[in-house]
C-alpha cells in the first residue's frame, strides 16, 4: 500500500506512519452513526482512505485495539462515501467479559448494526472488504487466514469511484490508539454466485 494515496476524511488530532503500520490516537466523543434508533446524528471520526473506481478487489487489513477500555472504543474497515452513505465493521469495547464484533451500513442517511458478542480477550482482528460492482462483502478472521462472512450489502451509491480505507474513534469520554498494519490490496476473494442464477 502506498500511503501517499490515502487522504484523511477529518484528521486525527495524533497519528503515526511508520513503515506499513499506522497508529491512530482517538478523540473523545468522535463516532459515525446516522439517525436509526438513538435518533442522533453523529458524523466527526477520522476516516483514511483511498479512492479507486475498481469493480472487484478485496482490502485486507490488521487491527491492533489492544488498548481500547471504554464502552464503544472501536477501530476497523470503513468505505466512507458521504455523511449519509457509508459502511463500517470493527470490535467495539464493552466491558472487562465481552465486545461487539460488528458492521454497520449506512444508506441514504439510516445506519443498522449488525453484531456478535465477543470474548474480550480477544485483541486483534482482520478484515476483509470485497467488491463486486456496488455489492459488497465483510469478513473477518482471527488469525489472518481463515475469514469468516460477516455479511454482504447493497450500496446505494455503491456504483463508480469509491474510497475505502480505516477508521478508529471513541463514542464516549475516552481515547485509546487503535494500530492498523498488514494493509494489502488483493484480486477479489469474493467469488461469483454459482447457486440461483439472478432473476
Amino acid at each position: 500500500m502506498n500511503w501517499n494515496d490515502f487522504t484523511w476524511t477529518r484528521h486525527p488530532k495524533e497519528y503515526k506512519i511508520e513503515g506499513d503500520r499506522i497508529a491512530i490516537t482517538t478523540q473523545p466523543h468522535t463516532d459515525l452513526w446516522q439517525r436509526t434508533y438513538y435518533h442522533f446524528r453523529n458524523d466527526n471520526a477520522p476516516v483514511f482512505q483511498m479512492g479507486t473506481d475498481e469493480q472487484y478487489f478485496s482490502f485486507v487489513v490488521r487491527t491492533d485495539f489492544s488498548q481500547s477500555h471504554h464502552r464503544f472504543d472501536q477501530c476497523g474497515i470503513v468505505m466512507y462515501l458521504d455523511s449519509e452513505n457509508w459502511l463500517k465493521a470493527s470490535v467495539e469495547y464493552e466491558n472487562e467479559e465481552y465486545q461487539h464484533l460488528g458492521s454497520v451500513v449506512t444508506n441514504q442517511g439510516y445506519s443498522d448494526w449488525a453484531t456478535t458478542a465477543i470474548d474480550a480477550s480477544v485483541r486483534s482482528v482482520w478484515y476483509r472488504f470485497s467488491r463486486r460492482e456496488d455489492d459488497y462483502r465483510i469478513e473477518c478472521s482471527f488469525d489472518g487466514v481463515t475469514f469468516t462472512q460477516m455479511r454482504i450489502c447493497h450500496m446505494f451509491q455503491g456504483a463508480g469511484t469509491i474510497r475505502f480505507g480505516i477508521y478508529a474513534c471513541s463514542p464516549e469520554d475516552s481515547s485509546f490508539t487503535a494500530v492498523f498494519s498488514d494493509m494489502r490490496l488483493t484480486e477479489c476473494a469474493w467469488q461469483p454466485h454459482d447457486g440461483q442464477q439472478p432473476d
